[in-house]
């Protein structure tokens, strides 16, 4: 008997050649796609940007009809609203920059929709992410091996950075069809399979905000996050004012508009001042960081210090440090060199060459200013 496999489908172009893929395979195959909440748009054209927009939806089950499956829609706004739109405006207002796509894959995809899979007796959920899930030799005594999660082989459209959320128990009930594809080869299978969305165009990161302008969100939904406060230097001398601390990202320099003797860049927040704190470029680097929430994919989390790679924001180059991990699932990272752009609230993700150990949350700095500082035009 075929084995059972759902797949997470969006209307989009992996999604979709995921399901192809599957179905050639020989895989029992349902489609499913999650109804998310995303904010009214009010114009046609902000209303492209939502997910789950009627034309996804129709897309979605379009390609199902064409793939002979059958394809539900679930209803996931209020679960998602809940906790990762709730998730994004609180981190913001604690003057932290969030990855609402690490919790979505911790809370909704690889809980919630793998869950409603495993409810339908599926042995597997499929999605169109670019990424690999291996599984290594036994243990030696009998016991099969763990499940790694490996970068997709197109490093350009590598996921694994957003799903070093996931642990054995996800990885082992997983499938990432178009992890062993670059985005080109993607496209020419979706013409292949004659799928009408093969030149579609890539979905947005914030899928939930209409126009992709999270601070315009956050103003509307979340206005006590975005109140202008005092720009101080790292000494607490308050030298300026900012327009609200979203507004700004560490390393950031544009944008700040103060006449000083030397370039100044973002350098961290204070979120109980609502302060911005800004510095030098040479106070800009720094080559440690804590991170919690720290999720380890083996079935046996490092114990003692080792060495890897660690990518700090989706997109970043990944750079060599020691790793230490702490009690309370915390972990210590420090650097060969400084990075300039360690920002609280993104991920600090650990990579052994292809394979992704893991990762965690960066922790805010505990004290950004001095406290015994004379605050200067304060």
């Amino acid at each position: 008997m075929a084995k059972r496999v759902v797949v997470a489908m969006s209307g989009g172009v992996d999604s979709s050649v995921a399901a192809a893929l599957c179905v050639e395979q020989g895989y029992e195959v349902i489609g499913m796609m999650m109804r998310l909440w995303s904010e009214d748009g009010g114009t046609s054209e902000q209303s492209a940007n939502h997910c789950c927009t009627p034309d996804q939806m129709s897309d979605a089950r379009t390609i199902a009809e064409m793939l002979g499956i059958p394809f539900y829609v679930l209803d996931t706004r209020e679960v998602f609203k809940g906790s990762i739109v709730r998730y994004f405006v609180e981190q913001y207002s604690q003057g932290v920059t969030p990855n609402p796509c690490l919790e979505c894959n911790r809370h909704i995809r690889f809980e919630w929709l793998l869950n409603n899979a495993l409810a339908l007796d599926a042995d597997y959920l499929a999605t169109g992410h670019y990424a690999r899930i291996r599984q290594a030799a036994d243990h030696g005594d009998g016991t099969a091996g763990d499940y790694q999660l490996l970068k997709g082989l197109d490093d350009a459209k590598d996921q694994s950075y957003v799903l070093s959320v996931m642990g054995q128990a996800q990885l082992s009930r997983v499938l990432f069809p178009v992890g062993e594809y670059s985005k080109p080869d993607v496209r020419a299978l979706a013409a292949k399979f004659g799928l009408p969305v093969a030149a579609k165009h890539d979905s947005q990161d914030l899928c939930f905000v209409a126009d992709n302008d999270y601070r315009r969100f956050l103003s509307q939904h979340a206005p006590d996050a975005i109140k202008p406060g005092p720009i101080m230097l790292r000494n607490g001398s308050v030298i300026g004012e900012h327009t609200g601390l979203p507004n700004y990202t560490v390393g950031q320099r544009k944008g700040i508009n103060l006449a000083w003797s030397e370039p100044l860049y973002v350098i961290g927040t204070d979120a109980r001042r609502n302060a911005l704190i800004v510095g030098t470029v040479a106070e800009l680097g720094r080559d440690s960081l804590t991170a919690n929430r720290v999720n380890w994919i083996s079935s046996t989390p490092p114990t003692d210090p080792f060495r890897a790679e660690v990518k700090i924001r989706y997109k970043a180059r990944p750079a060599w440090a020691t790793i230490t991990p702490l009690p309370d699932q915390r972990a210590a990272v420090t650097f060969d060199a400084p990075l300039r752009d360690i920002t609280a609230g993104q991920g600090a993700i650990f990579y052994d060459g292809e394979r992704c150990l893991g990762g965690g949350i960066i922790e805010k700095l505990a004290q950004p200013i001095s406290e015994q500082a004379e605050l200067v035009g304060a």
